[in-house]
């Protein structure tokens, strides 16, 4: 079973600040323009088989990101009174997580990506078992990754593609038919550095 309070050491460890820009220092966010705000929840859940990270797989027929392995999340709302009342809401529409059921440790370093967000991404511990629900027409698929898999810095790689005409690198994390990239990938290796 996780110890909450090797998640808590985690979030008052060092490590750098996270971003998409992290890998492509001569590219920035155009002046003037503003982050919109954004929160994801990544849960530590205790299963038989040991502590893991619920992951999802958006829907391939959505305009933003089809078919991309994602945390539970998104932008924050208005009615939102925080960026984690805003992860533990998401997680309940997409995964059917209940929010009595987590027990929110508290937030990594915001994440600012190329597609204009500020991500706040909420650590959380899940320490009963759920059946997750998928929401329909927005998740293909709710799984689950071993903790020791992203937790482990040589299983991350540095790879590039070309994304609006220039090649851009990123974080990758794969775990067996799973793609894990870009945001999702940077934002578990900024735990696993404080893990570490």
């Amino acid at each position: 079973m996780t110890r909450p309070e090797a998640l808590l050491r985690a979030l008052s460890g060092h490590g750098p600040d996270s971003s998409d820009y992290d890998l492509n220092p001569e590219f920035s966010l155009p002046s003037g323009q503003l982050l919109r705000p954004a929160a994801v929840l990544i849960a530590i859940c205790e299963r038989p088989e040991g502590p893991s990270v619920l992951l999802t797989k958006r829907a391939s027929g959505l305009k933003h990101h089809p078919g991309q392995i994602a945390f539970p999340g998104g932008k924050i709302d208005e009615t939102d009174p925080t960026p984690e009342a805003a992860a533990l809401r998401e997680a309940q529409e997409e995964v059917g997580l209940s929010p009595a059921l987590v027990q929110v440790l508290g937030r990594l370093p915001s994440h600012e990506t190329v597609t204009g967000y500020t991500v706040s991404p909420i650590l959380a511990h899940v320490p009963a078992r759920f059946t997750p629900r998928a929401e329909a027409g927005e998740v293909e698929e709710v799984f689950h990754v071993p903790l020791a898999h992203v937790a482990d810095l040589g299983k991350f790689r540095v790879e590039q593609r070309m994304w609006r005409g220039q090649w851009r690198r990123y974080y990758a994390v794969p775990y067996g038919p799973y793609y894990i990239w870009g945001a999702t990938a940077r934002m578990l290796r900024a735990l696993a550095e404080r893990l570490a």
